[in-house]
């Protein structure tokens, strides 16, 4: 049976017996939030990262609650990191990934990036679309373990539902833009997405990522200096847009990422067919 074949079937077997799967990594799993209490519960680890810890700035709505809530989240899927050893429900979630199928964001009228990119290359590309957004994890639980396994069910959602590309505003910290002048160069100048897949920053939003001499850049410094989550993107060969935007809100300088789909399951493909094998013994 071919790679692909066994992907469809161990895909159709999995959602027949289970939805989306489970992963496990000892007492880590991750999978979709089944209740509205473990959303919440994303919501609210959201909050204490993106405010509480990294400063970012709360309307008189989110403040009240404590919760980072946006229009997106009632049509997203919500991916979950739970230590089971604390609780196999809402209050074991310690990290989280919000992922938004191009159907939902219909529902809304747009996607979350489109506030910041002209994102028509994508939405004229003939082909499913999946906007990823909102991941943050515990800081108890920032290791190697907990990041695998939020890749690892992203990787399993894209199988299960036939994602052709990825994409999305990922943060690097602060919003001066000249302290990050070497890492965003770095990012314009050997990962710039091609013509066909490239979102361009909105005119009115726009920061130039060009900001420094290419040919004198310490790669392995700059790389060193992104954060763990684009630094993932490009390991999977994925690509950035072309101008960043200052999101004085988050207190960030964001990126738009791009990924296609194939390069992520090349990833995983011996992954899923041990699961495979596993299920059918």
């Amino acid at each position: 049976m071919s790679i692909e074949k066994s992907i469809q079937s161990l895909s159709t077997l999995e959602l027949q017996r289970n939805g989306f799967p489970e992963l496990r990594g000892g007492n880590l799993g991750v999978r979709i939030a089944a209740t509205e209490a473990e959303r919440d519960a994303a919501q609210a680890l959201r909050y204490r990262v993106f405010y509480e810890e990294m400063g970012a700035r709360p309307d008189e709505r989110t403040l009240r609650l404590r919760r980072d809530v946006d229009a997106f989240d009632e049509v997203a899927d919500h991916l979950l990191v739970i230590d089971h050893a604390i609780s196999s429900g809402a209050k074991g979630v310690v990290g989280t990934y919000r992922l938004l199928q191009g159907d939902m964001a219909q529902k809304v009228g747009r996607f979350y990036t489109s506030g910041e990119y002209d994102i028509s290359p994508l939405t004229d590309f003939p082909g499913r679309l999946l906007e990823v957004g909102r991941s943050c994890v515990d800081p108890r639980y920032r290791g190697r373990a907990a990041m695998q396994l939020l890749w690892r069910g992203i990787a399993s959602y894209i199988f299960l539902h036939r994602i052709d590309v990825l994409f999305g505003c990922a943060s690097l910290p602060g919003t001066d833009p000249e302290p990050l002048g070497d890492e965003l160069t770095y990012l314009y100048h050997n990962h710039l997405a091609p013509p066909a897949l490239r979102l361009r920053a909105l005119p009115d939003r726009r920061v130039e990522m060009l900001r420094t001499d290419p040919l004198g850049l310490d790669h392995r410094r700059c790389l060193a200096r992104l954060p763990p989550l684009i630094k993932g993107y490009l390991r999977l060969g994925g690509f950035v847009g072309d101008g960043a935007v200052v999101d004085d809100q988050f207190n960030t300088t964001d990126v738009a990422v791009i990924v296609k789909s194939e390069l992520l399951a090349d990833k995983y493909y011996r992954h899923y067919e041990r699961r495979l094998r596993d299920a059918l013994d």
